[in-house]
């Protein structure tokens, strides 16, 4: 259960996105962190695990809408 505790730190941490180097970084934290999450759903079927990989669904969207923002601007 580090992952789901990994998961909960970087759900409560203040995200500051000063650079795209950030926003990229955080973007890929996340994803994997999701990705790893649904590994572990696909055996246990913890209704509480979907709820964390929802919200940081919502976290990793935020994150890459900044990104692709910055990005075509």
């Amino acid at each position: 259960m580090e992952l789901v505790q990994k998961a909960l730190e970087f759900e409560q941490r203040k995200i500051i996105l000063k650079s795209t180097n950030d926003r990229i970084v955080a973007s890929k934290e996340v994803k994997s962190l999701i990705l790893s999450l649904n590994e572990v759903y696909k055996e246990t079927k913890n209704p509480e695990l979907m709820d964390l990989m929802k919200r940081l669904t919502v976290i990793k969207q935020r994150v890459e809408k900044r990104l692709k923002l910055r990005i075509t601007v």
